[in-house]
């Protein structure tokens, strides 16, 4: 018997015979956060949408702690708290009010309603909003009630689409907060465009592309791709790029503005020592030299550019690491 709290088998979804959503699977345990990324239509909200239940898959399945959506949807879908894109908030009630409709609609006991409601209210920050209309609060304090009536059952999965959409950079800061904390004790999915937000919170991130994975692995896995093998050399006296092509290891070289240089390596060679070595022998007057780190921008690109998505291979944590 395995621990995971999530389980996405070959999620499959057609419009019309158009596939929005193909073969998709994963695991997740408890204590991760997956980051959901990819260009807006790539199928991110259907695939959430099917993870919560709100949509049958075409084909494959999705089990919640081991209890299968298709077969047993009450159940399952009992372990998960889900905040949509559309926030679903009744703004005509105070925060009280709402949370405790939430917590009934959660089926939580009668006897613990109460006290759900002060602990998802205080894991929220939302103590002192308690009498406020919904409303009457700004966008950030909106969307911390949205998550609050996500985990007041205390559910295994908590699933958040696009969860800092239209928030201001401290009402950001504050969410993200929020998730790395929730995050801790649940399966936290995000689903997002936003390729910061992936690195500052996730522990492991999915890119989605018509519909398609073509990236599956940890943060750190998609870190070492940003980094590749560059160097961004600077010099007073910059040799040419046939100069610099015969120090052992480069294998290309590129001339930038401001006397500096751009050089790819070999994957096998570390040509860092050489090449300082090269500019005392030479006088080049070496005076920078670090790693050419690719943006995440780039990377995401990269992995979804429109030409090549069909052919692209598949990248795997097994393959990427």
């Amino acid at each position: 018997m395995n621990n995971f709290t999530v389980e996405a088998i070959d999620l499959t979804r057609l419009y019309g015979g158009r596939e929005a959503v193909s073969n998709v699977s994963f695991t997740l345990s408890k204590g991760q956060v997956l980051g959901f990324l990819g260009p807006n239509g790539a199928g991110k909200s259907t695939t959430m949408k099917m993870l919560t239940g709100n949509l049958a898959p075409s084909n494959g399945s999705v089990k919640i702690c081991g209890i299968d959506m298709i077969e047993s949807p009450k159940e399952a879908k009992a372990l998960i708290g889900y905040l949509p894109e559309m926030r679903p908030l009744y703004k005509e009630l105070t925060v009280d009010e709402y949370l405790t409709i939430a917590a009934r609609l959660h089926r939580v006991s009668a006897g613990q309603i109460k006290k759900a409601v002060e602990v998802a209210k205080e894991r929220c920050g939302l103590g002192h909003m308690s009498k406020r209309l919904i409303e009457n609060l700004s966008n950030g304090y909106q969307q911390r009630v949205g998550i609050a009536q996500a985990i007041i059952h205390n559910p295994m999965v908590v699933i958040l689409d696009e969860p800092t959409v239209g928030l201001d950079p401290i009402q950001i800061r504050d969410i993200r907060a929020l998730i790395r904390e929730v995050g801790r004790e649940r399966s936290v999915i995000i689903s997002t465009h936003i390729l910061p937000e992936v690195e500052m919170v996730c522990d492991h991130v999915q890119i989605i592309d018509k519909g398609k994975l073509v990236f599956n692995g940890s943060i750190e896995v998609l870190k070492k791709q940003r980094i590749g093998n560059k160097l961004l050399i600077g010099m007073h006296n910059p040799p040419t790029v046939d100069e610099m092509l015969k120090v052992a290891g480069v294998v290309e070289a590129e001339s930038l503005p401001g006397n500096l240089m751009r050089i790819r390596f070999a994957d096998d060679a570390a040509p860092a020592e050489a090449i300082v070595q090269a500019a005392v022998n030479k006088g080049w007057g070496l005076h920078q030299i670090a790693p050419d780190q690719t943006s995440l921008e780039d990377v995401f690109v990269q992995l979804t550019y429109q030409e090549q998505a069909d052919q692209a291979p598949f990248v795997s944590e097994s393959v990427a690491a």
